[in-house]
C-alpha cells in the first residue's frame, strides 16, 4: 500500500465492502452466530496482514502464504475457532502461532489480554509491527516453542492453537484453568479434526468441531522439523 500503508478513501472503501461480504457470505451463511465473533471480523482489517501482491485477495476463502510455510487461515475457520473459545471480554487468552497476526488481532478484539507465541522471530517482528500500527495495546509477545504454553503468565482461560499438532500437548492442558477452553487441530500432517476441550476436574472434555488442514506445530509437544 503506498504512503506508509495509509490507504486512499476509495481503497478503504473497497476493503470495507470486501469484509462485509466476507463475513455475510463466508462466515454467516455458514452458522456462526456471536455478534462480537462477527463485529470484530467486519473490523480487522485482513488485507493488511498479507503481503502486498495477495492483498487483492485477503478477503477469498481459502489460506494465504505468509512466508516460513505458514499460512493465514480461511477466515470461516479463524470465525469458528474463535466463536468455539466462548470469549465474553474479559478472559486471558494464549495463542499458539501468531502466524501473520490477524487471529491475534481478532482475539485482541474480544478478550482482556492476548499471549501469543511464534516459532519464527521474522512472523513475529512482521505481526508485532502491524499489530502495534493497528494500536493494539493489550498483546504480549514471545520467540519460542508454543506446544509447552507459556508457564511465566499461566493459566489461561482460553487457549487456540493455529497448527496442528499430533495430540493435545499436556503443558496446554495444565496451563488452562477449570472450565477454560482450548481449540486446536489434532492429527497427522495431511489431514486433521479441530478439537474443543473444556477442563472440568482437572480432566480436559473434548469434541470434534470439523475436519481441517493446518501446517504443523512443530515442538517438544508437536512435530518435529
Amino acid at each position: 500500500m503506498k504512503d506508509n500503508m495509509k490507504p486512499s478513501e476509495t481503497e478503504k472503501d473497497l476493503y470495507r465492502i470486501a469484509r462485509e461480504k466476507m463475513v455475510e457470505t463466508q462466515i454467516k451463511a455458514r452458522g456462526i452466530k456471536d455478534e462480537r465473533v462477527l463485529e470484530a471480523m467486519l473490523k480487522v482489517p485482513r488485507h493488511l496482514f498479507v503481503d502486498e501482491a495477495l492483498r487483492d485477495q485477503a478477503y477469498g476463502d481459502f489460506p494465504l502464504p505468509i512466508g516460513e510455510g505458514q499460512t493465514i487461515s480461511q477466515p470461516y475457520i479463524v470465525a469458528v475457532m474463535t466463536e468455539a473459545l466462548e470469549l465474553k471480554g474479559n478472559e486471558r487468552v494464549l495463542e499458539v502461532g501468531t502466524g501473520s497476526g490477524y487471529q491475534t488481532a481478532i482475539l485482541a478484539e474480544l478478550a482482556f489480554w492476548v499471549y501469543t507465541i511464534e516459532k519464527y522471530s521474522t512472523l513475529l517482528e512482521k505481526a508485532k509491527k502491524i499489530l502495534l500500527n493497528l494500536g493494539y495495546k493489550n498483546i504480549s509477545f514471545k520467540l519460542g516453542d508454543g506446544s509447552l504454553g507459556w508457564k511465566g503468565v499461566a493459566p489461561f482461560d482460553a487457549i487456540i492453537v493455529t497448527a496442528a499438532a499430533p495430540q493435545i500437548p499436556p503443558p496446554l492442558i495444565e496451563q488452562l484453568i477449570e472450565g477454560g477452553r482450548i481449540v486446536i487441530p489434532v492429527g497427522d500432517v495431511y489431514s486433521q479434526v479441530l478439537i474443543k476441550g473444556i477442563k472440568k476436574g482437572g480432566k480436559l472434555y473434548t469434541e470434534t468441531l470439523e475436519p481441517v488442514r493446518f501446517v504443523k506445530l512443530v515442538g517438544a509437544y508437536g512435530f518435529k522439523e
